[in-house]
């Protein structure tokens, strides 16, 4: 299997350092700048236990240089999904294509790409945080699953998810891949803007009354929308992210990290979604409209 990974960041280098140390053939395709150069010389990555090692990696910037591969996963922002992917329109001839981001929305835009049965979802919430250029460090374990988007599962997905358990990141296969993003998509809306705006570790939020009463609201708003859109959740949607975020206490949200280092943050597919799609069915938003905003001043 030769897998390329979109987006060389935090979770896109856990996930492709992984599953180079575990023997598969994988390129890192990147933007110009520290990441990418510091990555030519190797990645550093700390795993949850402190260990710390180096794992040589293909790093390009040149999707059209890279060698054809089966599998592409998309580790970009949200908000960079399309150009990302028609910038790198030479990898996809053939591949199959599996968002493993945040928000609502990627799988769609990637079959403006792809062919649906060549869409893959994917969600996990291992804790990975950029410590340097080239320096990833595994924050916390967590659970990964991947699944066909529009179809049922083929061979392709089984085997990405082998590939992945291989490596370390113990991965399952789902029938409803839309109904796992959904679910993701509810545990950062109750985390990622509440940590980001309180600079808290996502820990603080299951421990205090007033971190939990944040995540429950905007929880209980977000299931409501989903609800409305049909999709059918198998978990309690505030209890599942209350043991996300005591599994990964003293992680730093990606949405922290990115507003501490002024950066655009993935506000908008995620509690901004929520906000948009509610409009459309009359759903009230109250606490994801104020988290939203919040999150537009700080960034700007």
């Amino acid at each position: 299997m030769r897998v390329a990974v979109l987006g060389p960041g935090a979770v896109g280098s856990l996930f492709g350092g992984r599953l180079a140390l575990s023997g598969v053939d994988v390129t890192l395709v990147g933007r110009p700048g520290a990441q990418v150069d510091a990555l030519r010389d190797g990645l550093t990555l700390t795993r949850p236990d402190g260990r710390t090692e180096r794992v040589a990696v293909d790093v390009t910037t040149d999707p059209g240089a890279a060698d054809p591969v089966d599998i592409v996963l998309v580790c970009v922002k949200a908000y960079d999904t399309r150009s990302a992917l028609a910038d790198a329109e030479p990898l996809l001839a053939d591949a199959a294509v599996c968002t493993l981001q945040n928000g609502l929305g990627n799988a769609e835009t990637i079959a403006e790409f792809v062919p649906d049965s060549r869409v893959l979802a994917g969600t996990t919430s291992h804790g990975a945080t950029l410590e340097a250029p080239g320096h990833v460090r595994h924050a916390g374990v967590g659970d990964t699953v991947v699944g066909n988007y529009f179809t049922s599962t083929d061979a392709t997905t089984t085997a990405l998810a082998h590939a992945l358990t291989d490596a370390g990141i113990e991965t399952e296969v789902v029938a409803d891949a839309e109904r796992a993003v959904w679910e993701k998509v509810l545990v950062n809306v109750g985390i990622n803007a509440a940590t980001a705006l309180a600079r808290v570790p996502n820990g603080r939020l299951a421990d205090t009354d007033s971190g939990e009463r944040v995540l429950r609201r905007a929880i209980e708003e977000a299931a409501a929308v989903a609800d409305a859109e049909g999709v059918e959740l198998t978990t309690d949607p505030v209890n599942a992210a209350s043991r996300v975020a005591r599994r990964t206490a003293e992680n730093v949200s990606s949405m922290r990290q990115d507003l501490e280092r002024g950066r655009r943050t993935e506000i908008e597919s995620l509690n901004g979604e929520i906000v948009d799609r509610g409009r459309e069915h009359d759903i009230e938003t109250p606490v994801n409209e104020t988290l939203t905003d919040l999150v537009r001043l700080a960034e700007a």
